[in-house]
């Protein structure tokens, strides 16, 4: 039922219109920085565009994010990253440890749309930070990258992420350093070739590969390595063959990810368990597992491991998401796996969650549609799908 009332809804126009968004002004934020001195480094962080109040700000990163020395470093972990943005793109290392946060929850699809062909990745971000009971509220940032060494590319990312809870840019006393750890907390993006990436919260133990052979990532910088270094789908899948994974942090739980690009192709990444070992609540999922068809263009918080999911003990180790996921696998397949840009937002709209204190992959913060054969997003800031900003990669 809930199939048809989605393909009825989308023969409908949907109500929500687009707007060509001018560019606000850049906002000076007066707000301290006591670990930058550079005056580059300081001038950057100081000036972000204002895009919805507190709610939506656009930095454009200019500098050095050093990711070629990152993968040197041993970005193994979260705690290593953490060190890494303290000792390398900071110019004053704080004396107390920084503050980070870590994991995310959502839903993803990938679609051809309907009448021009062109390749769509949506995305729906979803998490509840929560302090002593209370949601804390996020600002949203959009980071513009061009890395000399790398390709271009728009990314989305969670304020809390860096420590920073929302209105943190013009309240003047809140410490804006860790906005130079912004390229590594990515949570999805596009490059210019058309490559998009999202991650999704599971359940579980979390992976922690260790092949002395391979140098190790943490699973964010994982992200924007791939985002700066490959241009499709089976290019990325490469390059994360060559790397041990950690996604061990704070919040527990593991993560996959969803790839699309504007070729159509598109996958889930997964890492799991070898399909002969007996699973226990003990086991490590440290098998990379690449899962690609139509059945894998859309994906919540659970794994879709075959074998995890024909377990009936584990039962893909959450649920976590399933109502969300039989909303776009049957909207998905009703509607033969095409949708207009309007039944794609419309899609979005349908699995977007409010807030839930209890359930930390709740409340979904942002809607993001990319056209990954335009080079395009058009995104929405706490479901309010009447607004949308729209975002060009040139």
């Amino acid at each position: 039922m809930k199939s048809k009332l989605f393909f009825t809804a989308c023969l409908c126009a949907a109500l929500a219109v687009s707007c060509n968004n001018p560019k606000e002004e850049k906002y000076t934020s007066n707000n301290p920085s006591a670990y930058i001195t550079d005056s580059a480094k300081y001038e950057m962080i100081h000036s972000l565009r204002m895009l919805d109040g507190t709610r939506f700000l656009e930095m454009d990163y200019t500098l050095d994010y050093k990711l070629d020395e990152l993968v040197e470093y041993d970005a193994s972990s979260y705690e290593k990253l953490v060190e890494f943005i303290a000792t390398r793109l900071l110019d004053i290392v704080p004396e107390q440890a920084l503050s980070f946060g870590t994991n995310s929850g959502c839903s993803a699809f990938a679609t051809e749309e309907f009448n021009t062909g062109d390749r769509l990745m949506g995305r729906n971000y979803d998490f509840c930070h929560v302090e002593k009971d209370q949601e804390v509220p996020i600002t949203a940032i959009l980071v513009n990258l061009a890395p000399k060494n790398g390709k271009k590319s728009i990314n989305m990312i969670d304020s809390y992420w860096l420590g920073l809870h929302k209105g943190f840019y013009n309240d003047g006393k809140t410490d804006i350093s860790m906005l130079m750890g912004a390229p590594y907390t990515v949570l999805d993006g596009m490059n210019e070739d058309g490559l998009a990436i999202g991650i999704l919260h599971l359940g579980g133990n979390s992976t922690a590969q260790a092949d002395p052979e391979k140098k190790s990532l943490w699973c964010n910088v994982l992200i924007r390595y791939l985002l700066d270094k490959a241009s499709n789908v089976d290019e990325a899948i490469e390059l994360a063959k060559n790397f041990n994974i950690n996604m061990v942090n704070p919040a527990g739980g593991n993560d996959h990810f969803f790839l699309a690009d504007a070729s159509g192709n598109y996958a889930i990444l997964e890492y799991t368990y070898n399909d002969q070992e007996e699973v226990t609540a003990e086991s490590v999922p440290n098998r990379m597992l690449v899962l690609k068809g139509q059945e894998y263009s859309y994906v919540t918080n659970f794994y879709v491991d075959p074998f995890l999911a024909n377990n009936d003990e584990f039962g893909g180790l959450a649920t976590k998401g399933k109502a969300r996921y039989q909303i776009l696998e049957g909207a998905l397949n009703l509607n033969a796996y095409k949708l207009t840009e309007e039944q794609a937002h419309d899609l979005l709209k349908m699995v977007s969650q409010k807030a839930k204190p209890e359930e930390n992959t709740s409340h979904t913060q942002w809607s993001a549609l990319y056209n990954l054969s335009k080079r395009t997003m058009d995104i929405s800031i706490l479901q309010e799908f009447e607004k949308k900003y729209s975002f060009e990669l040139k």
